[in-house]
């Protein structure tokens, strides 16, 4: 009776044990990525000489899918390689800045690692600011200053499908939209994932006029935004009649979103989303020092910034406050 007792007592207190072990936890890049592929499986070693063996085995093709971006994204993107479990990465919070309804920034506290989630995907952003040297538009580093007359663009990648929206605060201190675009398939935000969206389409914006802060806000969801679509858009039924013998005729769409016009977004809106969505959200931005992720396919450092909700439910959404310094 009395053994029985302990080994009761050692089996209660291992299952406790494993139930308290600490879940592996993976950076915002390691997330983002993760969206991409199957898990990762384990690495075969590789064989020390060429000689063929007498019988080989059979080998077994480890599946993988890779996602490429297109070309302006200087990173192709593969399948990550996971932490060991039983070495959780421990970091410290990072600081990131929001907007208050009342304009005013309040600096919140936003974690830098997060186990993956127990089912669906993480959901992330990955943008680059791009500033023109030369003929060429190439990244700058997280926190770059800005002077009058530097030419920018953001480059913005998902991924995975969902619906982009990208807010500027003016010079007249109201927000209004960068994309949707009218000169980006027609207006629809909607995206597929893993493609760059280097916004404004065409065109770049300048710096001019007093130093300050310049202000650009993203939102990625992957259900529409409500309170912004129907600022941003107005939808007009374009449904027709046809004749029921015409077969042949195709069916229009029954709604076409149009950009309204001269839309003005408040900033109440926009510290709403901020509030509520900031805090769930990791951060990660890397430059020139930071190693290269071979996981994720990368060669050589990048200029990034990684913000990704890890939650995997099907309504998450992700913000971020891009603040550009112009002196």
């Amino acid at each position: 009776m009395r053994n029985s007792a302990v080994l009761s007592l050692a089996f209660c207190v291992s299952i406790a044990a494993a139930q308290e072990a600490p879940k592996p936890q993976f950076t915002a890049r390691e997330l983002f990525y993760s969206a991409s592929s199957e898990p990762a499986q384990p690495a075969k070693p590789a064989p020390k000489t060429a000689a063929p063996a007498p019988a080989p085995k059979p080998t077994v093709a480890v599946k993988r899918t890779p996602v490429q971006p297109k070309p302006t994204e200087s990173a192709a993107v593969t399948t990550p390689t996971q932490p060991e479990p039983s070495a959780p990465v421990a970091r410290p919070a990072a600081s990131e800045s929001v907007m208050r309804p009342d304009g005013n920034m309040v600096v919140k506290t936003a974690l830098v690692t997060a186990p993956a989630p127990e089912s669906g995907t993480p959901l992330g952003i990955r943008y680059t600011v791009l500033m023109k040297s030369g003929d060429d538009m190439v990244p700058v580093p997280p926190g770059t200053v800005f002077h009058s007359g530097d030419r920018i663009q953001l480059s913005v990648q998902t991924n995975g499908p969902g619906y982009l929206y990208i807010i500027h605060k003016g010079t007249s201190g109201t927000w209004s939209p960068m994309f949707p675009s009218p000169e980006v398939a027609d207006g629809d935000n909607h995206v597929t994932g893993w493609n760059a969206n280097v916004l404004p389409p065409g065109s770049r914006m300048m710096f001019t006029g007093d130093v300050g802060i310049e202000h650009l806000f993203i939102v990625f969801s992957r259900t529409p935004e409500d309170s912004l679509e129907k600022m941003i858009y107005s939808l007009q039924d374009r449904a027709k009649a046809h004749p029921a013998a015409d077969k042949s005729t195709e069916q229009p769409k029954a709604k076409k979103y149009v950009m309204s016009a001269a839309v003005e977004i408040p900033d109440s809106l926009v510290g709403h989303l901020s509030q509520t969505y900031t805090r769930d959200l990791i951060i990660e931005k890397v430059d020139d020092k930071t190693p290269a992720d071979k996981s994720a396919g990368a060669q050589k450092p990048e200029d990034a910034v990684y913000v990704v909700n890890p939650s995997g439910n099907p309504d998450s959404r992700v913000v971020a406050d891009v603040q550009l310094e112009h002196q």
